[in-house]
């Protein structure tokens, strides 16, 4: 790193395809920023993964905004191997008036961050999963999950995992996983923002250092056809006013407190709608088959990973009190769904399943397709959408969840997914893999 390289920050909002994009400013500058932030376009949260605005879209040339960064929320790290450190720094995107623009998918995950604590008095806790694979390097065949598996690239799991505490992400663990060059990395339980955060946070930290080493980390939900997925799972647990647990009750059979059988409850019963969101790709829906250790159905399972929204094991092991490990995990994601948006989304189903008192769903376990339809139906086992087209129209149909968004970000946001499906219109599966596999 030369010291005559003047270190850059580059102020950040993740659009409404993944895609985390910003302007630089100098880092010794940054403070001058807080209360004006920088210029951004409207039009920008049309651009599809491809670079392209959708066509049509409601912003046209017009109007400007400003990306207000988050000085509490600054990522730093010098040790990807570039010649400059990398700085990140999330903003909300507001109006010139400061007032919270519609299609800021931070703003919306704060706001649904409010409501939550609001109306219940409870909030979440949050973490996410993200499994990626390298392509470009010379890595020999290895067993999965074996140590063959990880020190083959020696030095990787290491970089990566300094950069990200360096960066204050909190990591918790960086593993081979089942699929060719796939690798899984994770971090520390944190409040819901700060999740989110820390998962942009990841993605771009992972990859910079895969680059620098003449690799290229991909996030997408297929890269092959037959290859094995890339999920993103979330995980989410309750603490009250006072930061107490509140997702476990000992005396419930499967550990749910009642607010936490609400909150999945909730979740549920939306999920249908929710994927055009946390798996918002086509090539997301290559993935969510049965069978594919995902998700697939509307599914509350206990220590099941085929279950779209599991229930996590807890340790009682040394003693250990299972409260404050007590979560659930959501299965039905990807990173092609904006982290705020996915969690926020999350944090809506579950206030509605609050708000209504909803009774914890049935637990199951077992293949929902040997059920009778009845059987499924008593159960709350719905097959999750098997495109994005199918989940587009999912959504139009739960007046609940478009009742979230203003009609401007609707308009924007099925533009988007629109033009993406117009892209990959023609295509055979493998070419839309690859496509989105050159694009996460």
């Amino acid at each position: 790193m030369s010291a005559d390289l003047p270190t850059l920050a580059s102020i950040v909002t993740t659009d409404f395809t993944a895609i985390t994009r910003g302007r630089p400013v100098r880092f010794d500058r940054l403070e001058k920023y807080r209360a004006g932030g920088i210029g951004w376009v409207p039009a920008n949260i049309s651009l599809t993964p491809f670079n392209v605005i959708a066509d049509p879209n409601p912003w046209g040339s017009a109007g400007d905004l400003r990306i207000l960064p988050d000085l509490d929320a600054v990522f730093f790290t010098d040790a990807t191997g570039a010649a400059t450190p990398l700085v990140m720094v999330p903003g909300d995107v507001v109006e010139l008036d400061g007032a919270p623009w519609s299609c800021c998918s931070r703003s919306f995950l704060k706001r649904a961050i409010e409501d939550l604590e609001a109306e219940t008095g409870l909030s979440v806790i949050s973490a996410f999963e993200q499994e990626f694979q390298v392509s470009g390097a010379s890595l020999e065949a290895a067993h999965p999950f074996s140590v063959r598996a990880l020190r083959r690239a020696d030095g990787f799991a290491s970089t990566v995992l300094l950069a990200l505490e360096q960066a204050g992400v909190d990591p918790e663990m960086f593993l081979a996983e089942y699929g060719d060059n796939q690798f899984e990395v994770t971090h520390g339980p944190a409040n819901a923002l700060t999740a989110a955060d820390r998962a942009v946070a990841i993605r771009e930290i992972v990859r910079e250092i895969a680059a620098n080493r003449g690799w290229r980390a991909c996030f997408a939900p297929k890269t092959s056809l037959a290859g094995v997925g890339n999920g993103v799972h979330i995980h989410v647990s309750l603490v009250d006013a006072a930061g107490n647990p509140a997702t476990y009750d000992a005396n419930d059979p499967h550990g749910l407190s009642q607010a936490a059988g609400s909150f999945a409850a909730g979740i549920l019963r939306h999920m249908r709608a929710l994927t055009v969101f946390t798996a918002p790709g086509p090539s997301s829906y290559y993935r969510l088959q049965p069978h594919y250790w995902s998700a697939a159905w509307t599914w509350l399972g206990e220590k099941d990973r085929e279950a779209s929204l599991r229930i996590c094991p807890v340790l009682t092991l040394g003693g250990k009190d299972p409260a404050g490990q007590f979560n659930l995990e959501y299965r039905a994601a990807d990173a092609t769904g904006n982290p705020y948006l996915s969690l926020g989304v999350l944090i809506r189903a579950g206030l509605e399943g609050l708000r209504q008192k909803l009774p914890a769903p049935p637990v199951f376990s077992g293949d929902p397709a040997l059920l009778s339809a009845d059987e499924r139906v008593s159960l709350g086992l719905y097959r999750l959408p098997g495109s994005l087209q199918e989940a587009i129209e999912a959504y139009q149909a739960d007046e609940t969840v478009r009742s979230w968004f203003p009609p401007v970000f609707e308009e924007t946001y099925l533009g988007v997914k629109r033009e993406e499906l117009k892209i990959a219109d023609g295509n055979t599966a493998d070419t839309i893999c690859a496509m989105y596999r050159d694009r996460y």
